[in-house]
C-alpha cells in the first residue's frame, strides 16, 4: 500500500502558483508518517514548492487543511477523486467545520490524529474508509517521534520543528486554538521530546506550541532537561510569562533566542472584548514592564497584534505600528482580525450580520489573502485592509530594518542574534509585498 500525504499551498499570484519562500517543515505530515505501518510506502508532496503528480499510483491521499488553504485543499482533493484515489482530511479546518469539509473527501479526520490514524490505514487497506473518524484531544505524540527522512529535499528553512504541548489556557474570542482545544493544554513527554531533538542534526529548534509557557512548572522541567543540550530555539508564549523569574532564567539557560508574543493590542478596551487577560495587567502601561524584563533577558520579540477589534480605529493602527517601531522589535505581524469558523468571533458577527463574503472567505473567489472579511465598527472594511497593509510595509521597510538593528540588547547582542536579523528581516519584507491581495486556491470562476 501506498500513502500520499499533501501540504496545499494558500492560492496563487496573478500568474502563478505562489511559492513559499519562508516555508517549514510540515510538522504534522511527519508524525502521520511516524504512526503509519513501516511496510506501507509514505510519499510527501508540498503544494508550496512543488508540482502534485496527481497521475502518480497511490492508494490513498491524506491532506492536512488549515482555513486558509482550504480551497486549495479542496481542489487538490477533486482531481485525485476524479481519478478514483481516495481523499482524507484532516487539521484544524476540518475539525472547526467538518460540514465544509466532509462534500470534499471520501473521509474526514477531526480532533488529533494519533489516536485514530492506525484505523485508518487499516479501513483504507481493506477498502473499507469510513466517512468520518473522530479521535479526542490527548497527549502530544505518545512515543511517536517525528518522521523527518520526507522532509530531505524540499528547500525548508534551515530550522527543525518539535512540539512540546497543545493547547492553550486562555480563551481568546478570535483565537482558532482555543475552539480547537477548548483551553485544555497537554504536554509531551519530556524525555521523548529530548529524544527526538537529539535525534536529529540541527542546533536550531523552533517548538511550534501554541502557548509553550501556558504550564510554567511543565515548562521548566522541559528547560533543565535542554540546558545539557546546548541547542538554540525558538516559540511562542504569552507575555505573563516575565512574572515569573525562574522561568525567564531557564529559559534563557535552555538556549532560548526569543518567542512570537501575541501583544494583540495596546488598548486596554480591545484586549477585553477579545478576552486577552494575560495582557491587560500591563498594557496600560504601554507594556513597559514585560518589554524590559524580555530584553534584559536578551530575547528577540516577534511582536503579533490582530488588528480590527471593535474599539480599533485607524489612528490606534497607526499607534500600534509606532509602538513596534519604538521598541525595534526582531519581527512584528499586522494582522487582520479573522472570522475563523466555529470561533466566539464568527459566531458574533454572524449574529450581528457583519461577515463578508457570505460568510465563508475561505472558499469565496473574490476574497483576496490579507483582506478584511468582516465589517470593522469604526472603519470599513477596505479601510482595515489599507491601514493593516500600511502598517506591515512600513515596518518592513528597508530604513526600519536599519534602524531596528540597533537594539544592543537583542538584535545586536551576539553575532549569531545579528545573523538571524539580517537573514529573516528581508525575507519576511520580500513574503510581506508578496503575498498581499492573493488569491486562495488557483481555479477562479470568471
Amino acid at each position: 500500500m501506498k500513502i500520499t500525504l499533501i501540504k496545499p499551498n494558500i492560492g496563487r499570484m496573478e500568474h502563478s502558483l505562489y511559492v513559499d519562500e519562508a516555508r517549514m517543515e510540515p510538522l504534522q505530515l511527519g508524525v502521520l508518517a511516524a504512526l503509519t505501518p513501516p511496510d506501507v510506502e509514505v510519499v510527501l508532496y508540498d503544494d508550496r514548492m512543488e508540482t502534485i503528480p496527481y497521475d502518480e499510483p497511490t492508494d490513498l491521499v491524506a491532506i492536512t487543511v488549515e482555513t486558509f488553504t482550504a480551497r486549495r485543499a479542496y481542489e487538490i482533493s477533486a482531481e485525485f477523486r476524479q481519478r478514483g484515489v481516495p481523499v482524507i482530511m484532516g487539521g484544524m479546518h476540518p475539525t472547526l467545520i467538518p460540514e465544509d469539509a466532509a462534500p470534499h473527501a471520501d473521509a474526514i479526520l477531526t480532533g488529533d490524529a494519533e489516536f485514530v490514524w492506525s484505523h485508518v490505514v487499516e479501513d483504507a487497506q481493506r477498502g473499507r474508509l469510513q466517512p468520518r473518524y473522530t479521535a479526542d484531544v490527548g497527549r502530544v505524540q505518545p512515543g511517536t517521534p517525528t518522521r523527518r527522512d520526507i522532509f530531505q529535499g524540499k528547500g525548508y528553512l534551515p530550522i527543525t520543528l518539535v512540539q512540546f504541548s497543545r493547547g492553550c489556557r486562555f480563551a481568546c474570542e478570535f483565537c482558532a486554538v482555543s475552539a480547537y482545544f477548548g483551553q485544555t493544554h497537554l504536554v509531551r513527554n519530556v524525555r521523548e521530546v529530548v529524544e527526538e531533538i537529539e535525534a536529529q542534526e540541527r542546533r536550531l529548534i523552533f517548538f511550534v506550541d501554541d502557548n509553550l509557557l501556558a504550564n510554567h512548572a511543565a515548562a521548566k522541567r522541559l528547560f533543565r532537561e535542554l540546558i545539557p543540550l546546548k541547542i538554540r530555539w525558538v516559540s511562542q508564549a504569552s507575555i505573563d510569562m516575565t512574572q515569573d523569574r525562574e522561568l525567564m532564567q531557564l529559559m534563557v539557560k535552555s538556549g532560548c533566542l526569543g518567542h512570537v508574543v501575541g501583544f494583540e493590542s495596546i488598548n486596554p478596551p480591545s484586549l477585553r472584548g477579545m478576552k486577552k487577560t494575560p495582557n491587560l495587567a500591563t498594557a496600560g502601561e504601554g507594556y513597559a514592564e514585560p518589554i524590559r524584563i524580555l530584553k534584559n533577558h536578551g530575547l528577540q520579540i516577534w511582536a503579533a497584534f490582530t488588528l480590527g477589534h471593535d474599539s480599533d480605529t485607524l489612528d490606534s493602527i497607526r499607534r500600534t505600528l509606532d509602538f513596534a517601531l519604538h521598541h525595534k522589535f526582531t519581527f512584528a505581524a499586522f494582522n487582520i482580525l479573522m472570522p475563523y469558523p466555529n470561533t466566539p468571533l464568527y459566531r458574533r458577527l454572524q449574529a450581528e450580520n457583519r461577515l463578508m463574503y457570505g460568510g465563508k472567505w475561505w472558499v469565496h473567489p473574490q476574497y483576496r489573502f490579507n483582506y478584511a472579511a468582516f465589517q470593522p465598527a469604526q472603519m470599513t472594511a477596505t479601510q482595515l485592509t489599507r491601514a493593516c497593509f500600511e502598517a506591515r510595509s512600513q515596518f518592513n521597510s528597508i530604513s526600519s530594518i536599519f534602524r531596528r538593528a540597533w537594539d544592543f540588547q537583542t538584535n545586536m547582542r551576539s553575532l549569531y542574534r545579528f545573523a538571524l536579523y539580517l537573514t529573516y528581516n528581508p525575507l519576511f519584507r520580500k513574503e510581506t509585498f508578496k503575498k498581499q491581495g492573493m488569491k486562495l486556491g488557483l481555479r477562479h470562476e470568471h
